[in-house]
């Protein structure tokens, strides 16, 4: 079945002029929706504490965690599948209606999310299923938005225009920590609805002043393709999700049945989904895109950085609230907004950086700036390796700051290198592609820097919880059982803010002690100082991982080559998709 979109096929000429004030209002309008749906990608991070006590839950009891995973990632999860599907669909039947229907879902599901009437197990699976939706939408946004720019801006404009979107993105889901700080303890429903309003206000606004500016290509929907890739990539991401999860008597699940079923049955369809896309007349994911040298080096060095990077915020935000923030004096309790205010640097460098780097790659191409981004990136790495658990933290800061201008300086630039190669009848797909590759990157590298700290945790933390425990009082069984829980319940009761040992500790064990003990193993140091040497363990070897991959990523990037932008061929012998010509890749202008 082919479905026509024959509104938008009408040649350009008979299209309506735009002012050259369009531009500036695209920008601001697929910025505004970029950062929002990625500010709710993370604000949940920082008030699941208040959710769950809202909603009246313990996620650290036995058989709960199926809910603290699901809240976290299934919003990311949704938008890596179907971000593809989606763009492509903008390709089709138009960039502008597919954003537009993404901030109508994304506001109306805001909405629901906030009247969340139930409580218990019930409560909780109406939240993730609300964030699935709530994803759905973003996966609308951020697939169409890039395209849409690329679209209005002319070759030399490109990059700073997608320079400021893409690290508003970036930037957006650090400003969503500080807003989950923020408003989850006045009340947790907030954290939805705030997006409300604003959605709505953006909704009007892209439905009122966007334009498709682009001819639309009917095609028959690649169902095959679609169904193969979803659940392929859905099993993935489920498997390394519950991969990081203890199961039977080991630490982790990577020896699991089930999560090895899941990742083996994912990529065995993904597979399966490469030779449908090959053998497809009307694919969904756009194979021969990556010919284009210029695109498949810049999408490749995306899923690089975003590997290197993606884990990163959990492993900073537990180092912070787990360990450094009650050693200098804060409660558990407030340890998750000043985790977000403390990680502001971050922030800051990618705002500096972003659009600085996107004007300058206008001028002087993609590649030096990309590159050296990762290089630099790399550096940080091995810098914040160096630093004490317990450090200075204007040492801390200058780091943060410094991998925040790093990736800044790579975001912005690549994504207009990758944007710059595409056809125009292909932007969607191609961005779709981009941005499948870098969120479904961090669902990884979510998984591999939790199995990293895990693991270092697991050699040594027994053994100092267990000597520790008894120290204070505590008998040698309550101390065995207590060291022996998963390494992952440590970790997930530092990140969520809770005092850790009030919630590792059986009921009743504090009641036996002295006041003196039992305030001893409540207290600010007790938790941090026993759990820092293995954690820093762990946080080296997690440091060392992003630094290899932001210096692979900084090879990728480099093999881009000289500056590319797509040039449209006449000739007969032009490869063609659809009956359109593909045209050619060639040089605007050699590399300074």
């Amino acid at each position: 079945m082919v479905l026509s979109s024959s509104p938008s096929a009408v040649p350009a000429a008979a299209r309506p002029e735009r002012g050259d004030n369009y531009k500036w209002v695209a920008l601001a309008n697929t910025t505004f929706g970029v950062i929002m749906a990625t500010i709710d990608s993370s604000i949940m991070l920082i008030a699941l504490p208040d959710i769950f006590k809202g909603i009246n839950i313990d996620p650290l009891k036995p058989g709960n965690s199926f809910y603290l995973l699901w809240m976290i990632l299934s919003f990311l999860v949704v938008s890596s599948v179907l971000v593809v599907s989606l763009g492509r669909m903008g390709d089709m039947f138009g960039r502008v209606k597919m954003y537009n229907l993404g901030f109508a879902i994304y506001t109306l599901t805001s909405l629901v999310l906030t009247v969340d009437w139930l409580t218990g197990p019930a409560g909780a699976m109406y939240l993730v299923v609300g964030r699935v939706f709530q994803g759905v939408g973003a996966a609308f946004l951020v697939a169409n938005s890039s395209a849409i720019l690329t679209d209005a801006f002319p070759e030399n404009q490109r990059g700073m225009a997608l320079g400021i979107n893409n690290v508003a993105g970036i930037s957006g889901s650090f400003v969503g920590l500080v807003l989950g700080g923020i408003l989850g303890p006045i009340d947790w429903r907030l954290i939805f609805l705030v997006s409300v309003p604003f959605g709505l206000a953006g909704t009007l606004w892209a439905y009122f002043k966007l334009q498709d500016t682009s001819p639309r290509r009917p095609a028959a929907i690649d169902w095959p393709g679609n169904i193969t890739f979803a659940i392929g990539l859905i099993l993935v991401m489920v498997g390394i999700t519950y991969g990081i999860q203890p199961y039977g008597g080991h630490t982790m699940g990577w020896t699991s049945p089930t999560v090895l079923g899941e990742l083996g049955v994912g990529a065995a369809l993904l597979v399966a989904f490469g030779f449908i896309e090959r053998a497809s007349a009307s694919p969904m994911f756009r194979l021969r895109l990556f010919r284009i040298r210029a695109f498949s080096a810049g999408v490749l060095s995306s899923f690089l950085a975003a590997v290197a990077r993606g884990g990163l915020m959990f492993m900073l935000i537990i180092w912070l609230q787990g360990i450094w923030l009650p050693e200098h004096g804060y409660s558990f309790s407030r340890t998750p907004l000043w985790a977000g205010i403390y990680m502001l640097p971050l922030t800051a460098g990618f705002l500096i950086a972003g659009p600085v780097s996107g004007v300058l790659s206008d001028r002087f191409g993609s590649r030096p700036f990309a590159t050296g981004g990762m290089l630099v990136a790399t550096g940080s790495f091995v810098l914040m390796e160096q630093l004490p658990i317990n450090f200075p933290y204007w040492q801390f800061a200058l780091l943060l700051l410094l991998n925040g201008l790093a990736m800044g300086a790579f975001a912005s630039p690549n994504r207009a290198g990758v944007m710059n190669s595409l056809p125009p009848q292909h932007r969607g797909a191609g961005s779709g592609m981009n941005s499948t590759f870098q969120n479904s990157a961090q669902v990884l590298s979510i998984g591999i820097f939790f199995t990293l700290v895990i693991v270092g945790l697991s050699a040594t933390l027994p053994q100092a919880m267990s000597h520790g425990l008894i120290s204070e009082g505590v008998s040698k069984l309550v101390a065995a059982r207590v060291a022996a829980l998963p390494p992952v319940s440590t970790l997930f009761a530092a990140f969520l803010g809770y005092n850790p040992m009030a919630h590792l500790l059986p009921a009743g064990a504090l009641s036996s002690l002295k006041p003196a003990q039992a305030a001893t193993l409540l207290g600010r140091s007790f938790f941090p100082r026993l759990i820092a040497p293995p954690f820093g363990n762990g946080l080296h070897t997690a440091f060392d991982f992003a630094a290899g991959g932001c210096a692979v990523a900084a090879i990728a990037s480099w093999s881009r080559g000289k500056r590319y932008v797509y040039r449209p061929s006449v000739t007969a012998a032009a490869p063609s998709v659809d009956g359109v010509p593909e045209g050619v890749v060639a040089p605007e202008r050699a590399e300074v």
